[in-house]
């Protein structure tokens, strides 16, 4: 086999993932707190046909090499956690980060996952849960019966109006928890996101306090999907999958002829 249509494989694989990338960008561009992604690619091995610096004489050395490369790969999938746009709703259950952090919620099997979409809700008991999968967030509140507002504040004190009652009944405290790698969390679904070896380990602490963002009651954060950038993106990508295209035509084409001519 020729070595470019390999190379040209390797190419036409790679934007097929940026493809995927770049598709499931546009297709949260709607997601409550969604971060984008971005692949990172490699080119592979090369193959080391004479080495920069060899001995071309007694006297003298290569200036350069002759070195064929193998093509490329995409190698991992990087999240960008730039802030989102405030999407203004004036629903008290819906809590926006303004900067760094993220909302902790109880998983179904014990653990702790990690959000930036701050809709929430309660569920039958008066527990404040996520709207989607109802996972209670933590540290873990419960809405009275009574409670006829909720109120809280930058710093993450959530308090309730209850009737007959001239001052706010405090609930809890939030609490948001940060990482010293962001992009190494693993994204889950549901816009959650969950710990690995190489995101760090979380830390926790109060809104607005050690550069932690602030808590803002009635907003919510939009994606970061730049669409725009995205669809640039998308015909870059498919431009050069229609280069490595013309490229696997061409070397057909070329051994087509050598085998008709000889």
């Amino acid at each position: 086999m020729h070595p470019a249509l390999w190379i040209s494989k390797t190419g036409i694989d790679a934007q097929q993932t940026d493809t995927s990338v770049i598709s499931n960008n546009l297709a949260n561009a709607s997601t409550v707190g969604y971060k984008k992604s971005r692949a990172i690619f490699e080119d592979l091995l090369y193959q080391n046909i004479n080495q920069p610096g060899g001995r071309s004489s007694q006297d003298t050395q290569l200036p350069s090499g002759l070195m064929l490369g193998a093509g490329s790969k995409v190698v991992a999938t990087q999240k960008n956690f730039s802030q989102g746009n405030m999407l203004t709703t004036d629903n008290s259950m819906d809590w926006m980060i303004q900067g760094q952090g993220f909302f902790e919620v109880a998983m179904p099997d014990g653990s702790l996952a990690y959000t930036r979409n701050g809709q929430f809700t309660t569920d039958e008991e008066g527990r404040i849960v996520t709207s989607g999968a109802g996972y209670p967030l933590q540290p873990e509140m419960n809405v009275p019966d009574d409670a006829q507002q909720i109120i809280v504040s930058q710093d993450g004190e959530v308090s309730v109006r209850i009737a007959g009652q001239a001052d706010n009944a405090v609930i809890g405290q939030l609490t948001i928890s940060d990482f010293i790698n962001p992009s190494g969390l693993e994204p889950m679904g549901q816009n959650l996101y969950t710990e690995t070896a190489v995101s760090g380990a979380p830390v926790q602490g109060n809104p607005s306090i050690d550069g932690l963002g602030v808590i803002v009651q009635g907003s919510l954060e939009t994606s970061n999907v730049n669409v725009t950038e995205e669809l640039v993106n998308l015909i870059e990508t498919q431009r050069v999958y229609e280069m490595n295209s013309k490229v696997i035509s061409s070397v057909d084409e070329m051994l087509s002829y050598i085998n008709q001519q000889l």
